[in-house]
């Protein structure tokens, strides 16, 4: 009798194992591709279930009841994922290009198309401002602009990001499981912290002034007077029919140069005047047949070129710069050109201007002036040069002492041809007269080798003869 009630037990007992297991094995977590299940207690169902579990593969570690008891406080959440342009290739990203050797970063002055513009390869989006020039972003491919990523003002770098260019043309979508977390998060926080603030005890009412024991007040620390505006800190009452409007970077950068050559160098100028009769003779003569020749007219800045070039070589110390503690003589001739543009002043520079005749100067400068204008004109371009020329004459300037542009020594000033009498031969004739100036380093270069530079010019574009017989 007993043996038969062990059997039908054991029996029993196997039949209720063997569908425990069949329950366990059909309640365990699967996921597929697309859907996955995660509960709102992530952390709490990892933490009991398992990482691989939680990760959608079946449970096996835990007790059952556990794992049902944590899925009833926590109900899990479908999140569906979705497939992005991005990851099929779709949006292609504009960035800053490479800007220069001597320039890390620079501020983005505007866009030139804006969300939903159609856009072709190569094609300017957007304008970086740096200090010396300013530079397009190119669209890297054909689409159209999905969003814009930085601002106008921000500060980039070489490689930052500033726009996403959709090739296809579609409009990227935000999926709704991005959102909803984010959101039902600020919400729990929300509610935790009122939460929390209702459990605090409230702040006691102020008691009424009969009752509040007396309070000693501390003796007040003698104010200071007002600190007086300084120079770099001017306090302007707003006034009426005025705007204030920021500084470009390449403003700033002039600044900045110009204020540090005052600083640095011992600038002293010395003048003298130029008869352009010959010159402006000889430009008369030959215009015609070298516009026909070369292709370019003949100017006067040229002439003025080809003189300093002369002067340059027969005082070299003009030409030279102090670094330290040492001089630096250069066996080059790289003559700056001081240009005034809308933007700001910009010195393009002529390579190896003693190798060149008036024909190739004539045709760099145009080249340069017409890149400086539209500002196509690159960082390289400007670098270097180890004398500067400014024509101020252009603008009507009568005289002026023009500032050093680092780390040049000296700078040339040239003015406007007026006509004034003089005296030649006995006679008082009217000549185009025009005042030459040479602001120069006074630690490096005495008033004699100024005074004599300054001279070479003079009798080179009085007489341009001398160019072609070197003396």
């Amino acid at each position: 009798m007993w043996a038969v009630l062990r059997r039908r037990v054991a029996s029993s007992s196997s039949v209720l194992a063997q569908s425990f297991r069949d329950a366990r094995s059909s309640r365990c977590y699967t996921s597929t591709p697309n859907k996955t299940l995660v509960s709102r207690g992530g952390s709490r169902i990892a933490g009991i279930v398992g990482h691989q579990g939680y990760r959608g593969f079946p449970v096996g570690l835990k007790p059952l009841r556990e794992v049902i008891s944590i899925v009833r406080k926590y109900p899990p959440v479908l999140v569906h994922t979705r497939l992005f342009s991005a990851d099929t290739g779709e949006l292609v990203d504009a960035v800053v290009p490479f800007i220069g050797e001597s320039v890390t970063d620079g501020t983005l002055a505007n866009f030139l198309k804006q969300p939903g513009d159609r856009v072709e390869p190569d094609e300017p989006i957007a304008q970086i401002e740096t200090d010396k020039v300013t530079i397009e972003v190119n669209s890297p491919e054909a689409g159209v602009i999905e969003q814009l990523v930085a601002k106008v003002g921000d500060t980039v770098e070489p490689g930052t990001k500033i726009a996403v260019i959709s090739k296809s043309g579609g409009v990227t979508y935000v999926a709704p499981s991005e959102e909803k977390p984010s959101k039902a998060v600020s919400e729990l926080s929300t509610a935790k912290t009122r939460k929390a603030d209702m459990g605090k005890p409230k702040a006691e009412a102020p008691l009424p002034k009969s009752e509040s024991p007396p309070i000693k007040e501390k003796p007040k620390a003698p104010s200071l007077p007002p600190s007086k505006p300084t120079a770099k800190e001017p306090q302007l009452p707003p006034k009426e029919r005025e705007r204030r409007v920021p500084m470009t970077r390449l403003r700033k950068r002039v600044a900045t140069r110009l204020k540090d050559s005052q600083n640095t160098f011992a600038m002293l100028t010395t003048f003298n005047e130029v008869d352009m009769t010959n010159l402006m003779k000889l430009r008369s003569d030959y215009k015609d047949a070298f516009v026909e020749k070369h292709g370019v007219k003949l100017g006067l800045m040229s002439g003025f070129i080809k003189a300093a070039v002369s002067a340059l070589q027969n005082q070299p110390i003009i030409n030279a710069v102090i670094d330290g503690d040492d001089i630096i003589y250069r066996d080059y001739i790289d003559i700056s050109i001081a240009v005034g543009t809308p933007k700001g002043l910009v010195v393009p520079v002529i390579r190896n201007a003693d190798s060149m005749n008036f024909a190739e100067i004539e045709k760099e400068i145009n080249i340069l002036a017409k890149k400086a204008n539209d500002g196509s004109i690159s960082i390289d371009e400007m670098a270097g040069g180890s004398f500067t020329i400014s024509n101020g004459g252009v603008y009507g300037s009568l005289l002026s002492t023009p500032i050093i542009n680092p780390p040049q020594s000296a700078i040339l000033g040239m003015h406007s041809l007026v006509s004034r009498p003089l005296v030649v031969g006995g006679e008082i004739v009217p000549r185009p007269m025009m005042y030459i100036a040479l602001t120069y380093d006074h630690r490096l270069i005495d008033g004699r080798e100024a005074v004599f530079f300054l001279r070479r010019i003079k009798d080179v574009l009085e007489d341009p003869r001398r160019l072609l017989l070197d003396i």
